[in-house]
Formats: structure tokens, C-alpha cells, sequence
């Protein structure tokens, strides 16, 4: 079976729709480019623009310290396996948020996570995951004996919904990864 790939073409601040454009445009402002990823997120401009906005809000209030949002972030990306958000975490993780660079390996990795916080966020992150939200009580119990809360679990929820809107994109346009992120280039392991 081949993979679906989109004919659409990434869109720049002169090419996209309005709005997307505007979108674009303020990307550019603030980080000095326009990612790769939001280039092709705008050929659906509500698409580009509901990730913006779940996104932000995850940033500014789920109550996760910005390390523990990478390794949310990570957990997600390496589940779906996308390469280009796989690397654009990883770079913001190690030179942005300050995730302990064994946690990131860790996720990147498939491994145990060694941290016991991280390990219980982690663990409750791809329980959400795996059981596409019906996560058992043991495992909320295990996320709130380190501290977090019931809240924080609907934090994840919108984590999940932001990282799956990214990480299919990517999927369908086959992203390439933005020569910033490329120190931390990902691909998914072979199938044995």
C-alpha cells in the first residue's frame, strides 16, 4: 500500500489565504521563520489557526513547567511517530525548555524514563495514548502521587488534540524538517 501524500503546496505569507497568511506572518515575526510545518498547515487556514491557539494555550496554561510540556509533547509525537515534530521537540527541548537531555533520549528511544516525575508524566501521557482516553485508575493515581492533578489530565487531552493535528499534517505532507531542528533528525525504527 503507498501512503497518501498531499499534491497541495506549502504556502508562504504571499501565497496563503487570509488569514493563514496573517498567521504566517506572525510565526515570522516572532521566531525569525515560518516552519516548515506551518507552511503546509495553511493550506487549511481554520486547521493552521486551531493549532496555533490549542497550542498557545497548552504553553501558557496547562501548569506544566516548559520542560515537562516537551516530554508531553515528545511522548505524543514518538506514539504518532512524527519525525518533524520528533525533531523540532527534541531542539526545543534540549535548547529552549531544558528537558533533561536523558528524558528526551529516553522518549526518543522508547526507554524507561529513569525521573520519576517525568516517568509518572510520561506514563500517564501515553496511558491517554494508548487507550484513546479511557485511562484506568491506577493510572491517574500514579500521576497525582507526583504531584499532579485531575486538571492536568484535561491539560493532556489538549496536548493529544494539538500534537495529532501537527503530527497528521506532517504525516500527509510528508514535512521536511527545518535545517534549525536537523541536529535532532528522527526517524522511525524499522518494524521488526
Amino acid at each position: 500500500m503507498t501512503e497518501y501524500r498531499s499534491p497541495l503546496a506549502a504556502q508562504t505569507i504571499d501565497t496563503a489565504e487570509e488569514g493563514a497568511a496573517e498567521l504566517l506572518a506572525g510565526a515570522q515575526k516572532a521566531t525569525g521563520m515560518v516552519p516548515n510545518m506551518y507552511a503546509v498547515m495553511a493550506n487549511s487556514p481554520g486547521l493552521l489557526a486551531t493549532y496555533l491557539d490549542g497550542y498557545q494555550r497548552f504553553r501558557s496554561g496547562s501548569g506544566f513547567t516548559t520542560a515537562e510540556q516537551e516530554a508531553i509533547f515528545l511522548t505524543i509525537s514518538r506514539y504518532n511517530e512524527c519525525d518533524y515534530c520528533m525533531a523540532a521537540h527534541s531542539f526545543i527541548a534540549d535548547h529552549m525548555s531544558k528537558t533533561p537531555v536523558e528524558v528526551t533520549d529516553a522518549i526518543r528511544d522508547d526507554r524507561p524514563v529513569d525521573d520519576e516525575r517525568y516517568a509518572a508524566l510520561v506514563g500517564m501521557t501515553r496511558s491517554l495514548l494508548e487507550t484513546r482516553g479511557h485511562p484506568s485508575d491506577a493510572d491517574v493515581a500514579a500521576f497525582r502521587e507526583v504531584g499532579y492533578t485531575d486538571a492536568q489530565v484535561l491539560e493532556l487531552v489538549l496536548a493529544v488534540a494539538v500534537k495529532t493535528i501537527s503530527n497528521w499534517s506532517n504525516h500527509l505532507f510528508a514535512t521536511p524538517v527545518d535545517e534549525v531542528f536537523a541536529s535532532r533528525v528522527w526517524s522511525v525504527p524499522e518494524k521488526v
